[in-house]
């Protein structure tokens, strides 16, 4: 009989637990693979980048306000357009800022050269201005030592004339003569070349008709605005009134100079009557001559020709004033006025005078 061969029992680690997988090393919790970090730096940094772009698109495009300190803001940056201020209309602003805070932003423009702490130039705004530096200097609250403010990039210094004379013209409306003094200070900065491109440039949304009659009121700022104290005060009326006649009579302005500098004002109603009278003596006929004695008053100088009958296409040629003169040819029924002189606001008196002949 064949032996039986012993078996031997089994290796334990066959027949025990399982083999352990081989060791690896376990990564700390919260640990991201490093091509998942770079990304997500890249990403912060783009959209750092992009708010970044969009802050300086919102400065550079007036949509963004800054608070600015009262001191930093130069009031003086442009030739403001308003003379003077109605106390009633500053005290209300001052009391509603008092009230609510500044709830409209004034606009200001960074100076290329700051100097003196100023930082900034004022655009529009200025009665907003003025009323916050009141209130600081009463109260020294702290809430109105700054102003909110827009910062705007004109394109142009004519731009920066627009904006404020058109923020003036939409809040609180200006006189003729305050108009036409900006549209003259414009001129004297080079800001434009002539009167009819600052007229256009500077009341572009007006009517041609307003805009002649504020050149004609920029005659009066050229004759009197060393010297007349209250110039807003001049009514359309009576401007047009003073400018015929300085057309008419090159001297009037210097004998009106003479009178205001002559005559108390303690009023705007006192400097109109001086204006009006002047007006008035003008055009009131003189008194019938009582005596055969008396001189003859002299005539008015008449348009004469060369010879008693013009030949065909002749034109007479006389010089008005210094910077008009007048071409007439008898024959053709035509008249031509040329020189510097000759400019809308003259042409809109002439059509005035035509109408009243």
């Amino acid at each position: 009989m064949a032996k039986r061969k012993r078996l031997t029992p089994a290796q334990p680690g066959f027949l025990g637990t399982a083999q352990k997988a081989p060791e690896t090393k376990s990564m700390p919790v919260g640990m991201s693979a490093p091509i998942a970090q770079v990304a997500g730096e890249a990403s912060a940094t783009a959209a750092l980048a992009e708010v970044s772009q969009a802050l300086a698109d919102a400065r550079a495009e007036g949509r963004m306000l800054e608070l600015l300190d009262l001191d930093a803001i130069d009031e003086r940056h442009l030739v403001r357009d308003r003379l003077e201020q109605n106390e009633e209309e500053m005290a209300s602003l001052v009391e509603s800022l008092r009230a609510r805070g500044q709830q409209m932003p004034i606009e200001v423009v960074a100076l290329p050269d700051p100097a003196g702490g100023r930082t900034h130039g004022l655009i529009s705004g200025w009665r907003r201005l003025t009323a916050l530096k009141r209130l600081y200097k009463e109260t020294s609250d702290p809430k109105f030592a700054k102003a909110r403010a827009m910062v705007i990039t004109p394109d142009t210094a004519q731009d920066a004339y627009v904006a404020m004379v058109e923020e003036n013209e939409i809040r609180v409306n200006l006189s003729h003569y305050e108009r036409a003094r900006i549209a003259v200070r414009a001129m004297k900065e080079e800001v434009y070349p002539t009167q009819r491109a600052a007229l256009q440039g500077l009341f572009a949304n007006a009517t041609r008709s307003k805009r002649s009659k504020i050149g004609t009121f920029m005659m009066l700022v050229d004759a009197f605005d060393a010297t007349l104290w209250y110039p807003s005060a001049i009514s359309e009326k009576l401007g047009l009134a003073l400018a015929r006649e300085m057309v008419r009579d090159p001297g009037f302005a210097d004998a009106v100079k003479e009178r205001l500098k002559e005559s108390p004002r303690d009023s705007a109603g006192a400097e109109m009557r001086i204006l009006a009278q002047a007006i008035t003596e003008r055009q009131t006929p003189a008194p019938e001559r009582e005596t055969a004695s008396d001189p003859e008053p002299a005539p008015r100088p008449r348009i004469r020709s060369t010879a008693q009958n013009p030949a065909k296409g002749e034109r007479i040629i006389t010089q008005v004033t210094a910077g008009i003169e007048m071409r007439f040819t008898p024959d053709q029924s035509r008249i031509e006025l040329v020189g510097e002189g000759v400019t809308e606001a003259l042409a809109e008196l002439l059509q005035d005078a035509i109408r009243r002949a």
